[in-house]
């Protein structure tokens, strides 16, 4: 299976502090993988790097076998990869309808807009019966169903995807990763970070531990959930 998205040597700072230092990391074309790690790690570093949120001072990204690490955020959405940022970030001020839209700014297909947004609500349906409602006013499971929803219309091959189990009831975890799979068995790379290292490893087919900003471990998401001192760190 051929690397949709690869990392070699990636390190990012903010100002003299290292955040990530020499990340080597692939995601395979069709493939959930993991990246864990405690707070501080490093994780959400990584996606923003990966999306040009934040610049990397040293290595080079690929996707698609292209270089993105000196684009622009603008050209990375375009070339097919979306983030879901951590903390269910929506514009709260706007309905739910609006924040759909402002996922596809970069697109200028109507008619294809109008079909992915009925797609999200086939994804989504709470979002249908939210559709006027303010983004702010949603709960906190809906708030994060729209964040993902919002990153799909921008129609990614890659989906990087920020703790999407945080905050929530096991109820609500559960139903956020039954639509994960959902979107992975229709065609969708996901790059996941996630807290919840149990659920990761059970989502994905293989995972990256940080640790002080750097790959620790590595491997198949299996085998690391039967090894011990993988259990014994992350999992409990």
């Amino acid at each position: 299976m051929a690397d949709l998205l690869e990392l070699r040597g990636v390190s990012a700072a903010y100002g003299r502090i290292q955040a990530i230092a020499g990340i080597d990391l692939s995601v395979p074309e069709g493939a959930i993988v993991a990246l864990l790690g405690a707070n501080g790690a490093g994780k959400t570093t990584t996606l923003n790097t990966i999306s040009r949120l934040v610049p990397a001072t040293t290595g080079s990204i690929l996707f698609e076998g292209k270089p993105i690490e000196r684009a622009t955020s603008h050209a990375v959405v375009r070339a097919g990869i979306s983030q879901v940022p951590e903390g269910r970030e929506v514009f709260r001020e706007m309905s739910v309808a609006e924040n759909l839209e402002m996922g596809a700014y970069l697109r200028s297909d109507p008619r294809g807009i109008r079909d992915d947004i009925e797609r999200a609500f086939d994804y989504f349906p709470i979002l249908k019966q939210r559709y006027q409602q303010k983004a702010g006013t949603l709960s906190g499971g809906e708030q994060q169903m729209l964040v993902i929803a919002r990153a799909l219309m921008a129609r990614p091959r890659l989906l990087l995807l920020d703790e999407p189990s945080l905050g929530l009831s096991p109820l609500l975890v559960e139903k956020i990763f039954e639509i994960i799979h959902r979107l992975n068995r229709e065609g969708l790379s996901i790059l996941l970070v996630e807290q919840n290292a149990s659920v990761a490893l059970g989502a994905s087919s293989e995972a990256y531990i940080l640790e002080n900003g750097e790959v620790a471990v590595k491997g198949k998401s299996a085998d690391l959930r039967q090894d011990d001192a993988v259990r014994r760190s992350y999992i409990g």
